[in-house]
Order: C-alpha cells, then structure tokens, then sequence
C-alpha cells in the first residue's frame, strides 16, 4: 500500500491485504527503518488492491459483496524464497503469485471503478515490500540479510480491510478464504 510520505494519503482512503504474519520475524526490523508504510500501521504484506473504495462507501452491502468475492477463492499456502525489486524498493516474492492475482482481479472486476494502484500499472505484481525509497546500495545489504532468514511458508486465510486514519493505517474487518468448496444444489 502507498506509505505516509508519498503526500498522497487521505484520511478514509482504503485497501485490502493479505497479511503475511509469518514474515514479520524476517522483515520487521527493516520495514521499520526502511518501509514508511511499516511507520503507519502496515503490516507485513501481499497488497490485494489499493486503493479501494473510500471509506464512506463502505456499508454493509459493501462488507456482504466482498465476503462473497473472497470467499469463492480456497485458502492456500505462499513461500517467500526470493528477493525481487522495482527501481528503490526490494520485495518479497510470492510463489505461486496466481492466487494472490486472482484475488486482485476478483476484487477489481466486482468494483471496476477501484483498479489496482489506480490504474498506474499494466501489470501488478503480487509482492511483499521490504524497503521503499532506498538507494542500490542499501537494498543490496537488506537482501544480503534477508538471504539467511528465507524461505518463509505463510498460510493465507483471509483478506484484511484497513483504513487510514488521517495517522495510521487500521484493521477494520477481515474476510476469510472459503474453507471448504461450496455444497451444490
């Protein structure tokens, strides 16, 4: 999700993510001196869509329509083995990312009006960022250390809502991955 420096928050902006509690042992101490979004409230994180619907928008139709939507997907299990970057940011990378894709689109088709990161990306790659804003130099070294503390296995059960407070980012709801396939009529 877009982090407290960019100038471009506001409060009520929304997004949903999966958590990625498994990584935070490997991660946290350099999100939180590299990633500003870590400063805000972000956990540890596979971005599903940002920015989604304003917060005013969001009413109880809204929170039964995304239960539906994410709950055709199955829970699955990610592995995080290997460092990927774009220009000043080195992530985590998801394997298999296909369901992680499949949840965007899910999400994007049912609101067509919120696409993924605005729109500002023919391909949206499913990632964990690790560090934003840094130079070659630096990302080299978090890679280096991160190296030892891979591969991290992530169980990915649920969607989480979180909103920006105008501060921090804050958990508002959670919306669980179907556990078992749906019963036919």
């Amino acid at each position: 999700m877009a982090d407290d420096d960019s100038g471009t928050l506001q409060a009520g902006q929304t997004g949903l993510i999966v958590r990625i509690t498994e990584a935070e042992p490997a991660v946290r101490a350099w999100r939180e001196r590299l990633d500003p979004s870590a400063r805000v409230g972000v956990p540890a994180h596979v971005t599903v869509l940002f920015p989604f619907l304003h917060e005013r928008r969001i009413d109880s139709d809204t929170h039964t329509a995304l239960g539906e939507v994410i709950g055709r997907h199955r829970p699955f299990e990610a592995r995080f083995a290997r460092c990927g970057g774009f220009p000043g940011i080195l992530y985590l990378t998801p394997e298999p990312e296909a369901p992680f894709r499949r949840l965007t689109e899910a999400i994007a088709d049912r609101w067509p009006e919120t696409p993924p990161f605005g729109g500002q990306f023919d391909d949206v790659v499913p990632h964990l960022t690790v560090a934003q804003g840094q130079d070659a130099a630096v990302l080299e070294q978090v890679e280096t250390g991160l190296r030892r503390r891979l591969p991290v296995t992530a169980s990915v059960s649920a969607v989480d809502l979180m909103v920006y407070d105008g501060v921090r980012w804050q958990p508002r709801a959670s919306f669980p991955l179907q556990e078992r396939p749906l019963s036919q009529p």
